[in-house]
């Protein structure tokens, strides 16, 4: 900016006034945000306001939460600090868990069939005979699998499999032996059980254990990562007597039919009705049957005979032996998953809503489908006002995915760095932009935090050995002036920024040329410099971080002292 560039002037020119922003730096103080359904930066003015309702999708618990969860649940928690700490909006926040999910399904039987087998002990031989066994139909998954990724990380499962084999047919036998290969077969093996167990399970316990758990764990992360808590909570389980009324609506309005006991959303029939459109989000991916079919879920691979079109979508499936159920006027089944934020969101947030966030990989099918669902089920062209969408996170430029088996868990990255310099990062990225996880980003990270503390330290510093009472009140000289007029227009570059779709990159980089600035007052003051000065840039500058969530306590000046216990400990101890 020329206004911070022209900050560093005053060092040489001392005799100088404050410099205007001109014309071509004034901004409108008016919040855009960037709404995926448009596809550019619009004013935001809620339905109600003060009030925003905003309903975010969380977690499908299966597994435990990754820094992709990270990436979507820090930028959201971020967003509504902005709104509510910063612009004053009293924001009324919904988020979602997936429990009843294919993945949650696929998951707890495959974990429950094969601590059974491994209880029993199998000798080394009957390991090797079943291994085999397990091996013929994973590799055929690993030649038919479309995404080259994906198809690596299958290849290299049988590899590895294979590798362990060989060791063990030339080295002697032993119980060591009987674990490694458990091991190294674990994904081939417990697939093979479950096509050969799974629908004979009858104890549906195991999935809700399963979820539990890592709902559990899921709160703990957000915990450690200083991420507020929702104001409401909600889970499938709890919803499914609202998720039938919803689908018995959206079937008496003619956008719906049963099908051997289960129930698809008519798309053509959707998209022929005057009022509606189909994929607002994405309506290039119409017909990408892949992303659909990922979207239906692996156990729903045999539901395409049922449908009337391929893009047609379940929104109550059938379930089959081995499977949770719930009672339906259609038969005993269990919600599809696009239907269940649609109902989620609209029992408590009302038919319409401000906004809608979730990660980018949700665009489409399931973001469409919701809209789809649910201009369906109360005969309107507008459901939510806003999509917004984080960005994706990679690994060192590389994509990150549970399903290729090459995820950091958010507990692995707390190991490594703080939550505060995990959200500093994050704060150096555009919320809506890919986000590499590299070495690279976090030095970044780390030298804001260690420029930022600095910078308090020495303003706390000055404080403790400013004079007392009014011979603490200095006249402000030439650079004084200057420098707080340098303080005026951080405030306003800042609040620019946030204004333009919240862009925290540029105003973290507004706060370090503030920080930049003051340090060259300090570095160039001969005489007594104005700790009161120091300490109103210093209570600005804590105060944003503190909007960011970067501070989480109520310090007037810096970051937070070292406690004995962090909150990661805490975090953990409730497990």
């Amino acid at each position: 900016m020329r206004a911070c560039r022209a900050a560093l002037l005053f060092i040489s020119r001392p005799t100088s006034l404050c410099v205007r922003m001109d014309s071509s730096n004034a901004q409108s103080s008016e919040l855009k945000l960037y709404n995926s359904l448009t596809r550019q930066k619009e004013s935001f003015v809620p339905l109600a306001p003060p009030t925003v309702t905003w309903y975010s999708c969380g977690p499908t618990v299966y597994d435990a939460a990754h820094m992709g969860h990270a990436r979507s649940y820090i930028t959201f928690d971020i967003l509504r600090r902005v709104l509510s700490d910063y612009f004053g909006y009293h924001v009324n926040y919904v988020m979602n868990i997936t429990d009843i999910d294919d993945k949650i399904i696929r998951r707890a039987r495959r974990n429950h069939l094969l601590e059974n087998y491994t209880s029993d002990e199998p000798s080394l031989s009957s390991l090797v005979t079943d291994v085999n066994a397990a091996l013929k139909p994973f590799t055929e998954k690993a030649r038919r699998e479309s995404d080259p990724d994906k198809q690596k990380m299958l290849q290299g499962v049988v590899e590895k499999v294979r590798t362990t084999l060989q060791e063990i047919a030339t080295e002697e036998q032993s119980k060591n032996s009987v674990a490694s290969l458990l091991s190294a077969a674990a994904d081939p093996l417990s697939d093979w059980l479950d096509s050969r167990l799974g629908p004979h399970i009858t104890d549906k316990s195991i999935f809700a254990s399963l979820t539990q758990r890592f709902e559990q764990e899921f709160h703990c992360d957000m915990e450690a990562l200083n991420v507020l808590p929702a104001d409401v909570l909600t889970r499938v389980s709890e919803y499914v007597p609202e998720v039938v009324d919803y689908i018995q609506e959206i079937v008496a309005k003619g956008f719906a039919y049963e099908s051997n006991g289960s129930v698809y959303f008519d798309v053509v029939k959707f998209s022929s009705a005057p009022d509606h459109t189909y994929a607002k989000l994405v309506p290039e991916a119409v017909g990408n049957l892949t992303a659909l079919a990922e979207g239906e879920g692996e156990l729903s691979a045999g539901g395409q005979a049922e449908k009337r079109a391929p893009n047609d979508f379940a929104l109550w499936k059938a379930s089959k032996a081995g499977e949770p159920e719930w009672p339906s006027p259609w038969g005993q089944g269990r919600p599809g998953w696009h239907i269940e934020c649609s109902v989620m969101a609209c029992d408590i947030l009302g038919e319409k809503a401000d906004i809608h966030t979730g990660g980018v990989d949700l665009k489409f099918p399931h973001h469409d489908n919701e809209i789809a669902q649910a201009e369906a089920r109360y005969g309107s062209d507008q459901w939510m006002s806003f999509f917004l969408h984080s960005g994706h996170l990679t690994i060192a430029g590389c994509k990150m995915s549970k399903s290729l088996k090459n995820f950091i868990t958010i507990k692995q990255a707390l190991e490594k760095h703080s939550a505060r310099q995990l959200r500093l990062a994050f704060l150096l990225h555009s919320w809506s932009a890919t986000l590499d996880y590299s070495q690279a980003t976090m030095r970044e990270a780390q030298y804001y935090e260690k420029m930022f503390n600095e910078f308090f330290l020495t303003v706390k510093d000055l404080l403790r050995k400013q004079p007392k009472g009014v011979d603490s009140y200095l006249k402000f000289s030439d650079r004084e002036k200057q420098l707080l007029c340098r303080l005026t227009e951080a405030r306003a570059a800042v609040h620019a920024a946030l204004c333009d779709s919240v862009d925290t990159p540029q105003a973290m980089r507004v706060m370090k040329e503030l920080v930049n600035t003051s340090n060259i007052y300090l570095s160039e003051q001969s005489g007594q410099a104005n700790a009161r000065l120091l300490h109103s840039i210093a209570s600005y500058l804590t105060a944003m971080l503190r909007v960011f969530g970067v501070i989480s306590d109520s310090s007037p000046v810096g970051f937070p002292l070292a406690t004995t216990q962090s909150s990661e400990n805490m975090c953990f101890s409730c497990l």
